[in-house]
């Protein structure tokens, strides 16, 4: 895996939501760092992506409740174990389990194993809540995929935060995850 600086010179072969995450990126004077990869799916494969960014690849959750009326993008650190009890007493719902594949595509246009804060750009009405524990937001950088699992960006979390949210219309709120056993 190569290092680059920015949207590749070629898109070809690029789908739409991939484009279109570089263009909004760009728009916004957002820098990142991106490198290209097979289809990373797991966490096993993440760390090798990690290795080459320099950064810790979040875990990126994409849960919803029971009646599927409320969808939460949770972003976590990789190596954190995640409990859904724990999460559910923070945000006040009685029981979360993971979205499909189908709620993800409509609100996010990502598919899964490349679930990231990016798809929010494409969550026009804002029906997805982002929950970021307090760990991710305490590093420098964020990796994550752009709205497809075969290349992955080094982002400024600040950037993310103070520039990328809010052009997205989207707040997050903090949550505190434990994660062990």
């Amino acid at each position: 895996m190569i290092l680059y600086t920015g949207r590749p010179a070629d898109l070809a072969g690029r789908l739409p939501r991939e484009i279109r995450t570089y263009d909004f990126l760009d728009s916004l004077g957002i820098p990142y760092l991106r490198t290209d990869h097979e289809r990373a799916d797991n966490m096993e494969a993440c760390n090798e992506i990690d290795a080459v960014l320099g950064v810790l690849i979040c875990k990126n959750l994409f849960l919803c409740n029971r009646q599927k009326t409320r969808f939460y993008l949770l972003m976590m650190p990789g190596d954190k174990k995640f409990k859904t009890k724990e999460l559910s007493s923070q945000i006040g719902s009685a029981r979360l389990s993971f979205a499909d594949a189908a709620a993800m595509l409509r609100f996010l246009d990502i598919e899964p194993g490349a679930v990231s804060i990016l798809g929010l750009m494409n969550d026009t009405g804002n029906e997805v809540t982002l929950l970021i524990d307090e760990d991710v937001l305490r590093d420098e950088y964020i990796g994550c995929h752009p709205c497809v699992c075969t290349s992955s960006l080094k982002i400024r979390t600040a950037d993310l935060v103070e520039k990328f949210l809010p052009a997205t219309g989207h707040a997050y709120t903090t949550v505190h995850l434990v994660g062990e056993d």
